[in-house]
């Protein structure tokens, strides 16, 4: 196991010490409180993320080895540097009419001013973080061809409504519209046209990603292969990250309102759960746990209402890591259950046809 985390424990060594001098440089003697800071985050977004890593092992299953790296590589530099650092600075740039590099130095040395912008432009970020993950948790739920339930009294039901055209969609605008009634005037158009993008972007991506996977299946039929997806599935993974990483993002103001600080918890984080995907990629885990990919499914869609929750009332990331983990929790352990009374039929089996 230890290969798999071997990175993690690099990123972790190399972050710790970043943090501990950037803090000292920043407000001398504060060092050892910015560790206990850092450690915080780390977990907690790996606490957040924890069913991101079931989705992307899910992802992961069908791509290319050079993606697989690339996913390591590539992917956890847009992930740390572009969606923990970069993303938030353009995206306050963008609402507050300020240059990307005016913003950058307001986040190093003005963190007041900067944490008031990105107050300021929380709702419709979370808003379309909310709507790209609504649409994964529906898409799934909705599914004719999904044949495993977990909880079927309510997974059932779902799956028949797929017999109306475009169901997710219709049941995301729907959520939309609702959410609007409880925006202020003021972001009444930002954060529509940001639920809008969000579900607009899913659609595109996901049509993208089923058409190159139909093409990849022919052409491994033909050549007696498998299939398996490039760069379209790593923009797939990439665009789910960020959709994830929205909430933690924002809520890690509240801990610290140090950028630097914030980027190298969560980062540290990022890594961790990049190198879970891998490991559960290897192992076979989503199919030695039936129930896991529900949990996680499920764990996406209360994340997408607390995220629309949170345009108006402030949740603390404890509970929006909490319940993920709880509902990603239990369906490993049912999926423990499900699996010790498969083994005890089979056993049955065998010593009743002796």
């Amino acid at each position: 196991m230890l290969k798999y985390f071997r990175g993690s424990f690099l990123v972790t060594i190399v972050g710790v010490i970043l943090a501990y001098f950037w803090a000292e440089h920043s407000h001398s003697g504060t060092g050892f409180v910015n560790l206990f800071i850092v450690a915080f985050l780390s977990i907690l977004e790996v606490t957040l993320s924890f069913d991101n890593a079931v989705i992307n092992a899910m992802k992961l299953e069908k791509m290319n080895e050079k993606w697989r790296h690339r996913f390591l590589t590539w992917g956890i530099a847009i992930a740390v540097f572009g969606m923990r650092f970069l993303f938030p600075i353009l995206v306050v740039a963008a609402f507050a009419g300020v240059s990307i590099v005016g913003v950058a130095k307001m986040a190093v040395y003005d963190v007041d001013k900067y944490a008031h912008y990105l107050h300021q432009v929380h709702a419709p970020l979370v808003t379309f973080g909310g709507a790209f993950l609504l649409m994964i948790f529906l898409t799934y739920f909705f599914n004719d061809k999904k044949e495993c339930h977990w909880i079927g009294c309510i997974e059932k039901p779902l799956q028949k409504l797929n017999c109306v055209k475009y169901i997710d969609v219709v049941v995301s605008l729907v959520a939309l519209m609702i959410l609007q009634n409880f925006i202020p005037e003021e972001q009444k158009v930002a954060v529509l046209m940001a639920g809008f993008t969000g579900i607009v972007l899913y659609l595109v991506i996901d049509s993208i990603s089923n058409l190159l996977e139909m093409i990849a299946e022919r052409k491994a039929a033909l050549m007696g292969g498998t299939a398996k997806l490039g760069f379209i599935g790593f923009l797939y993974l990439e665009l789910i990250d960020a959709s994830f990483s929205l909430d933690g993002v924002l809520g890690a103001f509240a801990i610290s309102k140090d950028i630097i600080i914030i980027s190298i918890g969560l980062a540290i984080g990022a890594m961790f759960v990049r190198s879970l995907t891998i490991f559960m990629v290897d192992m076979k885990t989503l199919k030695q746990y039936l129930y896991l990919e529900h949990g996680a499914h499920w764990a996406i869609g209360f994340l997408a209402i607390i995220m629309y929750i949170s345009t108006r009332i402030e949740v603390s990331e404890i509970i929006t890591g909490g319940v993920g983990l709880v509902i990603v929790t239990t369906a490993f352990i049912t999926s423990i259950l499900h699996n010790k009374k498969q083994l005890k039929e089979q056993v049955k089996e065998i010593v009743e046809n002796k």
